[in-house]
């Protein structure tokens, strides 16, 4: 997609989410909504970079009316954005940057979290431009796990493979949210925070990676050295978890559903029966890292055109993917976007899924 067609995409998805969430201010006869978290208001402006520090709360709020869109923004940000990031037909309202952000609300106007699984409703079915910015993102994070973990050596220090993560990302555009990194001493970790610790003969490295406020995240293991017959036997069993997973995300199956289906391919795949509560199983993806978390209460509903990242674990064992519910709406399909083609794959129920790396 060329730059002028990009930009009219981004102008008829704004459309388009702009009339969902006045569908949502109507039905709940209010007159407005401010949006103030990181997944709503880089969704609703179509992407863009609203923060400054990975850690904090967008230093912008988003008003939303049938007068306008407003964006409140204090004054030492206002010039960036409007050059950067905002897109054309907002509201600027700027404010000091020593008072709130906001003047004060009516009391027809709602805050986001009165709103909440309605906004997360509306955000879950990707538009076209955005689909084509995930898979762009997805693959950018694919291609510098592959280049990074191509050169690893068993010497290299944990903490040196997330930098090396950390560049080639920040160099491709994209936040790196989460870089997990455990060598073989601490490969039985769920979240491996990198260490100085060596890789030793194996490794897996775990991503979270933003761009444009989409969020695509991806495991991978390196094996200095051919894996052992065990290695790869929790490797496969783990895959048919995860095909499990797949076969379930169907448009009108329900997140606790789906997470049932994972509880019983554990038990149908040798695992423990009640492997699944020992780490979360990953849920929707998009503008959060699971929006939402699949929990045994989680009620949202699968849709054609969302995106899920399920991530089943064991001790030793792995499988993490960013996938679209792609295909049509009456043959829905599986569709990985987290994709090097360099990478080894094996095929488990028709899927080509990803297998260790071994050097």
């Amino acid at each position: 997609m060329n730059d002028s067609s990009a930009a009219a995409q981004r102008v008829s998805d704004r459309a388009v989410k702009r009339a969902r969430v006045l569908e949502l201010i109507d039905a709940a006869e209010a007159k407005s909504v401010l949006l103030t978290s990181a997944a709503a208001v880089s969704w609703y402006l179509d992407g863009g970079r609203f923060g400054v520090s990975l850690a904090a709360d967008p230093i912008v709020g988003v008003r939303v009316s049938h007068d306008a869109d407003e964006v409140f923004a204090t004054s030492n940000e206002v010039t960036r954005l409007l050059a950067e990031e905002l897109p054309a037909g907002v509201v600027v309202r700027d404010r000091p940057w020593f008072e709130a952000l906001e003047v004060g609300g009516k009391p027809t106007s709602l805050r986001e979290a009165q709103l909440d699984d309605g906004l997360r409703a509306a955000r879950a079915v990707l538009l076209p431009g955005e689909r084509e910015r995930f898979r762009a993102v997805s693959a950018d994070a694919a291609r510098v796990v592959t280049d990074v973990l191509t050169l690893a050596e068993p010497t290299w220090s944990e903490r040196r493979v997330a930098s090396e993560l950390a560049g080639r990302l920040v160099a491709a555009g994209a936040d790196p949210l989460v870089l997990l990194v455990s060598g073989e001493a601490r490969t039985a970790l769920p979240h491996p925070l990198p260490t100085d610790a060596p890789l030793g003969r194996r490794a897996l490295i775990v991503v979270c990676a933003r761009r444009d406020g989409l969020i695509t995240n991806l495991s991978r293991w390196v094996s200095f050295g051919p894996a052992t017959a065990e290695e790869k036997d929790a490797q496969y069993r783990i895959l048919e978890v995860e095909s499990a997973a797949f076969d379930a995300t169907r448009p009108g199956a329900t997140l606790d559903r789906v997470l049932s289906v994972i509880a019983d391919a554990y038990r149908a795949n040798g695992f423990a029966d009640d492997q699944w509560t020992r780490h979360h199983q990953g849920g929707a993806a998009g503008y959060n890292g699971r929006d939402p978390r699949a929990t045994p209460a989680t009620t949202d509903a699968v849709h054609f055109g969302q995106a899920f990242t399920w991530n089943p674990w064991v001790p030793g064992a792995k499988v993490e993917d960013t996938v679209l519910v792609a295909g049509t709406a009456d043959d829905p399909v599986i569709e990985p976007i987290t994709v090097d083609d360099r990478w080894p794959v094996e095929t488990v129920a028709g899927r080509a899924r990803p297998v260790t790396l071994e050097r």
